[in-house]
């Protein structure tokens, strides 16, 4: 065989790599990590689920939440009543009066401003009603 020959054949040998000490490596890996991991039993709730009865439950005789609604130009109603914004805690207090339990939610347009929100919230911190919550709406 001549040289360069030789060589070719040679520089093929070397070009190749044994995979089988990755794959043992490899293979160890995944044992530990089989063996090592933590098989927890994992824990249910038991929920009672009532049965289904036809009858509806008994509605609320009244709402104890005072709804005031604010629309997209900032206009407040109480009751499907238009208010003033200076109106809005003599209403709430007097509305908390009859109903102690109750809170006031503000369902707001999206595009009302927040100015608007923050009168009506501190109208009813101020008439010693604290439990405010707010409800956006879109049209």
């Amino acid at each position: 065989m001549s040289r360069r020959k030789r060589n070719k054949v040679e520089s093929e040998d070397k070009a190749e790599i044994d995979l089988t000490p990755m794959l043992d490596v490899v293979f160890i890996m995944l044992i530990f990590f089989i063996v090592t991991a933590s098989f927890l039993k994992e824990q249910s709730i038991n929920i009672n689920v009532p049965e289904n009865n036809d009858q509806p439950p008994p509605p609320d005789a009244e709402s104890k939440n005072i709804l005031i609604s604010v629309n997209a130009s900032d206009d407040v109603y109480i009751d499907q009543r238009r208010v003033t914004i200076s109106a809005v805690r003599s209403l709430i207090a007097q509305k908390s009066a009859e109903n102690p339990e109750g809170g006031v939610v503000i369902r707001a347009h999206e595009q009302s401003s927040t100015r608007t929100y923050v009168a009506i919230a501190d109208a009813a911190r101020s008439a010693k009603v604290f439990n405010v919550s707010l409800v956006p709406y879109a049209d």
